[in-house]
């Protein structure tokens, strides 16, 4: 099953809420709905919405990397958000799907969807700021 644009957006709102309000176990928890709801393709879609809110409109001109000095020795969820939030600032879903499909396989998509979010909302905060 294949989620509205507008559930999508309603779900990643939800995960956002959590998020904000430091509430992990209820971030996993909306995530979870989603994928029992629509599969992991919905939770795919509600990530990518997450890196849209990162990235921000409009989408920077030109090739993204968001690297820093040690990343090769970051957690997995920290060097998988870098390069999943790359993967949609240069417009390339297929490297977001298979970011998200070894997650998944690896068996850590949920500690990586729980750092996603963190991140989001971090970067929310900072253009507050």
């Amino acid at each position: 099953m294949t989620e509205s644009p507008q559930q999508t957006l309603d779900d990643a709102t939800a995960v956002l809420r959590s998020a904000l309000a430091g509430d992990g176990d209820a971030v996993v928890g909306a995530f979870d709905a989603v994928v029992d709801r629509s599969g992991l393709a919905g939770a795919y879609g509600v990530a990518w919405c997450l890196a849209a809110t990162m990235v921000g409109e409009p989408v920077p001109p030109g090739t993204c990397a968001l690297d820093f000095p040690g990343i090769d020795e970051a957690g997995y969820d920290t060097r998988w958000v870098a390069r999943f939030v790359s993967a949609y600032a240069n417009a390339d879903a297929d490297t977001g799907e298979a970011l998200f499909g070894a997650a998944a396989a690896d068996g850590q998509l949920p500690e990586c969807l729980l750092t996603l979010a963190g991140s989001t909302v971090a970067t929310l905060r900072s253009r507050v700021d």
